[in-house]
């Protein structure tokens, strides 16, 4: 088990508190622009894999093509095939759901199955805490990654496996804004570690799993064309799709949204709050899709295959499924997104939570 040990996060304060001078960018959108896409996937063509899920929150696939799904209050994990129920494969204990809290992101190991491990982030009695397990009724859980501040609100909770084999982690302030520029606190950060959960190689400070900071609530981690990208919560004005490098300072709260500070690295792209909340995050081919939960809608970001945008971000699904929490490209070439309609905060149909499939476009 890995905690982030204040040695470690105090040393790793002289790589991050040295302002960085952010790389030229696509100009911020600081608009919604009309519901005009041209997607990759055809919106008109859904095929509905699952309903009446009970806050459904991460999403993964296995080897197989099956997807697993968790759900935030049950902290049950659910096996999903295209044309088969929902099944319960996993249950796991010691998760004490509140707020925003409970059993949020999933990953699969990159050697699985050959190792087994299924790894998910929740909420517990008194942090947040990363796992990894065999599915099970009732599996071992092993701690990787404890120590991560909890409040009902800003728990973070996404996690991926990046394209280098490494484990990632999107944190949030857990309320408290100080805990975002501090780095002796994994709150309101990006981690990266290795899948035991130690300090990844090439990390800004070698004995650190933090690798980013100066975030509020990290919500989405996605990777296309070499380039690494996060969506967030902003609070009352802008909320954020940020190109993601390793060492660089985000601004929260001295910053939401475009601050233009040398100091802080700016989004590449920005909505007012009522228009996003993007949750989920994913990229295929040169468009990154971001999930809306007070926006209800899927929003597409044109990227520019340099860590920026090529044009204005477009919205499709509006509100045609009420609020969206996850969005993910399967192993089947389809765009899977999941609903979020039974979280407290949106008007579910007799059939939410669901999970719909988009078959990708011919071209």
């Amino acid at each position: 088990m890995r905690t982030l040990a204040p040695a470690a996060a105090v040393a790793i304060a002289s790589v991050l508190a040295v302002p960085v001078s952010p790389a030229p960018q696509a100009a911020v959108t600081r608009t919604a622009a009309p519901a005009v896409a041209d997607p990759a996937f055809d919106f008109s063509a859904p095929d509905v894999l699952a309903t009446n899920l009970s806050i459904p929150w991460g999403l993964a696939f296995l080897p197989d093509g099956s997807a697993l799904v968790s759900e935030r209050a049950t902290a049950r994990i659910l096996r999903l095939s295209p044309g088969s129920p929902p099944a319960e494969v996993a249950r796991l204990s010691g998760v004490q759901p509140a707020g925003e809290g409970g059993l949020l992101g999933l990953a699969v190991s990159p050697s699985y199955p050959q190792d087994g491990y299924v790894y998910a982030y929740y909420t517990a009695a008194s942090d947040n805490r990363i796992v990894r397990f065999e599915l099970a009724a009732s599996p071992q859980q092993e701690v990787v990654l404890s120590g991560i501040p909890k409040a009902s609100f800003h728990d973070g909770g996404r996690i991926h496996f990046g394209p280098d084999g490494m484990l990632y982690a999107g944190t949030g302030d857990a309320g408290q804004r100080s805990n975002a520029q501090n780095p002796d606190t994994p709150a309101g950060k990006i981690l990266r570690m290795r899948p035991d959960g130690s300090p990844a190689p090439g990390n800004p400070d070698p004995d650190s799993v933090v690798y980013t900071l100066g975030h509020r609530n990290v919500q989405g981690l996605a990777w296309g064309g070499g380039h690494m990208y996060a969506s967030e919560f902003g609070q009352n004005t802008w909320d954020e799709i940020n190109h993601i490098t390793a060492g660089e300072n985000y601004g929260w709260p001295e910053a939401e949204g475009e601050g233009g500070e040398p100091a802080y690295r700016d989004p590449i792209v920005t909505w007012p709050t009522s228009a996003a909340s993007p949750s989920g995050a994913t990229v295929a081919g040169d468009t990154l899709y971001a999930a809306a939960l007070a926006g209800r809608r899927l929003w597409t970001v044109p990227l520019d295959g340099n860590g920026g945008t090529s044009g204005p971000p477009s919205a499709v699904l509006q509100g045609t499924y009420g609020r969206l929490r996850t969005v993910a490209v399967g192993p089947d070439g389809w765009l899977w997104v999941m609903t979020s309609n039974r979280d407290g905060r949106g008007t579910p149909t007799s059939t939410d939570d669901r999970i719909i499939r988009f078959p990708p476009v011919s071209r």
